[in-house]
């Protein structure tokens, strides 16, 4: 597949440089993988898994209601509420786009991203969907990723990219121009980016005691950390660099711990790629999609304190599921999201 990719056939030049011109690659050295990116089981292994099954597929994000129901959204714009116990499934709401991450507050209402739409509000099932922010510095959201809202109203979210949408998720990727972002929005609607220049922004999570924001940077293997207050306020560091996989979605679990889902392992042929001229992956991202660098079929989760030690590691072979872009941890229950499963997945922390 490497070989395919770097050597297309010579008649197909034009076409692949004509299709790839607007993206503009930057050069990175990904930093040297660890032992554990290339192990595809976790010791403790992951418990078992049994399935949920959805109407749709790809249910991105999941969240858990007040009363331990769960809410997802699939790739025809559905949003499902789904009850862990018995499995039925209800559509409360359809986004009018692809849902991505969600938020769900203490009286039921969900804020929703939703690609080509921006920040949605569902106050409650089969309500309309209200716009909370479709803009920001007067340009269309296209891709907004994941969403919290503190107590007092102030709503953060992620931008993945401002420059692509979100069907060309992999060519952000592979682009790694870094034009992702961390938003805040005040309770008076007044928007400001806290962080700018983010690979491929994703998961948010407001740590309890509002010390700080963590924002999931899929593009570059790491948890970017954002400081809210004391003396580091307004500033960033890395809560955790050189992760195993891609993180994707996070979310605060019943246990206090940052959960969060490892869509794929580290390609190799991938990080190959990165130091190579920018022409390189311009003929890669126009070539098919079975001849560019796939994510690894894997059930990867983590879950991290605010010190950033991985408090559980949890892995196993992605033969029946796979593609984890979340995970919701709640009274020692875990369920697992995916971008192309027709299904949720549920397993449990290991007891220790």
């Amino acid at each position: 597949m490497f070989t395919a990719a770097l050597y297309p056939s010579a008649g197909s030049c034009a076409a692949v440089i004509a299709m790839g011109m607007q993206m503009r690659p930057h050069r990175w050295n990904p930093p040297r993988p660890t032992a554990r990116a290339r192990q595809t089981h976790s010791d403790p292994p992951m418990p078992p898994t049994r399935l949920l099954p959805l109407p749709g597929k790809g249910p991105e994000d999941i969240v858990v209601l007040p009363d331990g129901r769960l809410v997802t959204g699939t790739d025809d714009g559905a949003i499902w509420r789904v009850d862990p116990a018995s499995g039925a499934v209800e559509r409360i709401a359809d986004a009018g786009g692809r849902p991505l991450g969600m938020h769900a507050d203490a009286d039921g209402s969900l804020l929703i991203c939703v690609a080509g739409r921006g920040i949605l509000r569902l106050a409650e099932a089969g309500a309309e969907l209200e716009v909370v922010v479709g803009e920001l510095d007067g340009v269309p959201i296209a891709f907004p990723s994941n969403v919290i809202r503190d107590e007092d109203g102030t709503i953060y979210f992620s931008v993945s990219t401002r420059r692509w949408p979100f069907d060309k998720w992999m060519t952000d990727i592979l682009e790694h121009s870094g034009s992702g972002q961390l938003v805040r929005r005040d309770p008076d609607g007044h928007l400001e980016v806290l962080v700018d220049g983010l690979q491929f922004a994703n998961g948010v999570v407001l740590a309890p005691d509002r010390s700080c924001l963590l924002v999931a940077e899929t593009g570059s293997y790491r948890i970017t950390r954002y400081w809210l207050t004391g003396s580091r306020a307004g500033t960033t560091d890395h809560l955790v660099e050189n992760l195993p996989g891609s993180p994707d979605n996070m979310l605060l679990g019943s246990d206090g711990l940052v959960w969060v889902g490892i869509v794929s392992p580290r390609n190799p042929l991938l990080d190959r790629l990165f130091p190579l001229p920018g022409i390189v992956r311009r003929l890669v991202d126009a070539l098919p999609d079975s001849l560019t660098p796939a994510p690894v079929r894997s059930v990867w989760v983590l879950a991290l304190d605010f010190d950033g030690t991985i408090v559980h590691d949890l892995q196993r072979e992605g033969t029946e599921y796979a593609l984890v872009t979340a995970v919701a941890e709640h009274n020692g229950t875990l369920y697992l999201g995916s971008l192309s499963e027709p299904a949720i997945a549920v397993t449990s922390v290991p007891a220790t």
